[in-house]
């Protein structure tokens, strides 16, 4: 049984690896680049890119932020391990306070760029999972979220863990020599006044239930079924994994 799942787990993996290669298509913003699934498009937005899905009803569901600064003072990764292990807290419309849940925090490697990665409820949009990356590379602080409303956050996790494993960051040359690009300056926050850009809801996004349902022809369909399919064997596999340590144990116990 085991051998089974762990076969079928493989396939799995191979086939949403093979999917995703495929069909997703690279963006490049002046200091970070990664693999977007299909459907969706980033923008500009001030200071900050704004990556949805073109498909009305998905973009309810996630959206992805880039923000790069001046390296100031506070910028670096032991500042920005200490900010992601705190509450955040901002202020809601009509004078509420929001305070979000850390949920996990942990460095890790992506393409030879170490960041900090932290996962955080309620921290950018109320009933949301906000998981943030933060680095800083040579003269740049660096950070892109990943906010999904949780009745998805199943769903998603495999598609954003994707995403992740294909990006990189760099300085462009145009910045070094003095360039033009627009960017937060030394002295403002990188991750501290980093909610979601949306005032006047142009970008869509709000709690909605998930209900199984997705337009026709929409792209992002095949991830989240291999994604959820993944999950499920993982889940299984591991409980597989337990049943026969307990057995191995019950055997000790009767010699």
């Amino acid at each position: 049984m085991l051998r089974k799942i762990s076969h079928y787990f493989a396939i799995t993996s191979l086939i949403l690896g093979i999917s995703f290669s495929a069909n997703a298509k690279r963006f490049t913003s002046q200091f970070c680049e990664f693999e977007l699934p299909p459907g969706w498009e980033c923008a500009l937005e001030g200071t900050e890119w704004v990556c949805q899905s073109t498909n009305e009803q998905r973009k309810k569901e996630a959206i992805i932020i880039l923000a790069a600064k001046e390296r100031g003072p506070q910028d670096s990764m032991m500042e920005y391990e200490a900010y992601l292990k705190k509450n955040k807290t901002f202020m809601l419309p009509g004078g509420k306070t929001q305070v979000s849940e850390p949920k996990d925090i942990k460095l890790r490697e992506v393409n030879g760029q170490n960041w900090v990665d932290s996962l955080h409820l309620a921290s950018e949009v109320p009933g949301f999972y906000t998981q943030y990356l933060a680095t800083v590379k040579e003269s740049l602080g660096i950070a892109v979220t990943f906010s999904v409303g949780k009745d998805f956050y199943d769903s998603y996790r495999g598609v954003f863990e994707n995403i992740i494993s294909t990006m990189r960051v760099f300085v462009p040359k145009k910045y070094q020599q003095g360039g033009e690009f627009q960017l937060k300056t030394g002295d403002e926050q990188l991750l501290g006044d980093s909610v979601i850009p949306d005032a006047d809801n142009r970008l869509n996004i709000g709690v909605q239930k998930k209900k199984g349902q997705t337009g026709e022809g929409d792209p992002m369909q095949d991830y989240l079924i291999y994604g959820g399919a993944a999950a499920v064997v993982a889940f299984l596999l591991a409980k597989a994994r337990k049943k026969k340590g307990g057995a191995k144990k019950s055997k000790k116990k009767k010699s």
